[in-house]
């Protein structure tokens, strides 16, 4: 297979680049597809300011579900943006069972439907800032994850940095030497009530999950840790009990790689999500002086499964996982005779140790015992990774036969298509 010439297809965006607009998937935390694969719910900028669309992959149908017109409110990733007004672009998720929304626009925690009626739920205070939002599987709760204002509060024009004018100080240090806090807030999905809040203290919560099959547990992160990222990120709240635990600690009982690398508290670790049956976490990241690496961690068990990955798969991806726990993955990957496009990416530096330059779009078959992963490469998703919106996030569909992502290799964000060649 030639996956430098194989179709993409366009499924959302313009096809030049004249009077063109950007469109983006949701957020990988979350599918963007109904459970039947039939409508796919993007954001896009057609006509101005982000808007959630929904696209019936039947038809070809597209409608505009919600009506803002003050562009895009400030929150995690989008730093320098409007603070309290237009849509939160990192808030958007989607209840894939009941085609349902959820969404934060002018500090309004919303709802909207394929008919396009929106509800308004419940307000955000005006002193925290959002970052990514979590729906139940079983759509009756919503978390919003929220953060002291004061976080990130800065000038863009003399306190930022790169395309997106991000905070040049260290934020996750603010906010130890401040003690300022985040807090896990559950909504009725229904009436708006909030459920509870639960105050998590010196920290910066950005990516929030509900445990698929138990929502009465949250798996939340830390987000850009100034210290002590290999133990510090991924974590776990079991309202039941009102309990805190870690996911990730130091040790050298990880099981698979034969490599033998142990766990170590200055390892990178970012990516968490569920596995269907809320039983497993899938993570990935990178060992302190090492190479890459992609994760397990089994709850029941507590124990770790960690695959490294090549020295020269050295291009920061995501991976997400389809019902039967294979992976995709926009990155790492690549042919021993490739020779990498030369791009200035430093607009888009996080704390992250690899490059984001990455090409292909890849299945990754994990064997986690025998530590080995078989990557199937797909095709060049040939986005220039510039900006989170220009970030692939791969993700499947839920019949697992097709893979979705968006790309941007000229001035507009657009999202693609293929079906996946085993």
């Amino acid at each position: 297979m030639n996956t430098t010439v194989r179709k993409r297809i366009l499924l959302s965006g313009c096809e030049g680049e004249d009077n063109g607009y950007n469109t983006q998937l949701l957020y990988f935390t979350c599918s963007p597809l109904t459970s039947d694969d039939r409508y796919l719910f993007l954001i896009t900028d057609k006509g101005g300011s982000p808007n959630v669309m929904v696209r019936d992959l039947e038809t070809g149908e597209e409608k505009i579900l919600t009506r803002n017109e003050n562009g895009i409110m400030k929150s995690y990733v989008y730093f320098d943006c409007n603070p309290g007004k237009g849509l939160s672009k990192a808030s958007v998720c989607l209840d894939s069972v009941r085609g349902i929304a959820y969404y934060i626009r002018d500090n309004l925690i919303c709802r909207v439907g394929l008919d396009g009626c929106e509800k308004v739920l419940a307000e955000v205070p005006a002193d925290r800032v959002t970052a990514f939002t979590h729906v139940s599987q079983d759509g009756k709760l919503l978390c919003v994850p929220m953060t002291s204002a004061r976080a990130l509060d800065y000038d863009p024009e003399t306190e930022g940095s790169g395309l997106d004018r991000r905070p040049v100080f260290d934020i996750d240090a603010r906010v130890q030497a401040e003690n300022l806090s985040s807090w896990l807030c559950v909504y009725n999905t229904e009436t708006g009530e909030l459920q509870y809040e639960k105050t998590i203290p010196k920290c910066w919560i950005t990516h929030v999950q509900f445990n698929p099959v138990d929502p009465e547990i949250i798996m939340y992160n830390h987000e850009w840790s100034s210290f002590d990222c290999g133990i510090r990120r991924i974590w776990i709240y079991d309202h039941r009990k009102d309990e805190i635990r870690r996911v990730r600690t130091e040790g050298n009982d990880t099981l698979g790689d034969p490599h033998g690398y142990s766990r170590k508290r200055g390892d990178w670790v970012c990516h968490e999500m569920w596995s269907d049956d809320g039983s497993i976490v899938i993570y990935h990241g990178g060992y302190e002086n090492g190479p890459a690496m992609v994760g397990r961690y089994e709850l029941a068990s507590g124990r770790y499964w960690e695959i490294a990955l090549p020295d020269d798969y050295n291009a920061y991806g995501h991976f997400t996982m389809d019902h039967a726990m294979n992976l995709v993955c926009d990155g790492y990957f690549k042919f021993k005779d490739d020779v990498k496009i030369i791009r200035e990416n430093s607009t888009d530096n996080g704390p992250d140790p690899h490059k984001k330059d990455g090409e292909y779009i890849c299945k990754v078959i994990p064997d986690w015992d025998k530590g080995l992963l078989r990557w199937i490469p797909q095709c060049k998703h040939e986005s220039d990774w510039l900006g989170q919106d220009a970030h692939p996030h791969p993700v499947y569909a839920h019949a697992g036969d097709k893979i979705l992502f968006n790309s941007r290799s000229g001035k507009y964000v657009k999202v693609y298509c293929i079906d996946v060649v085993e």
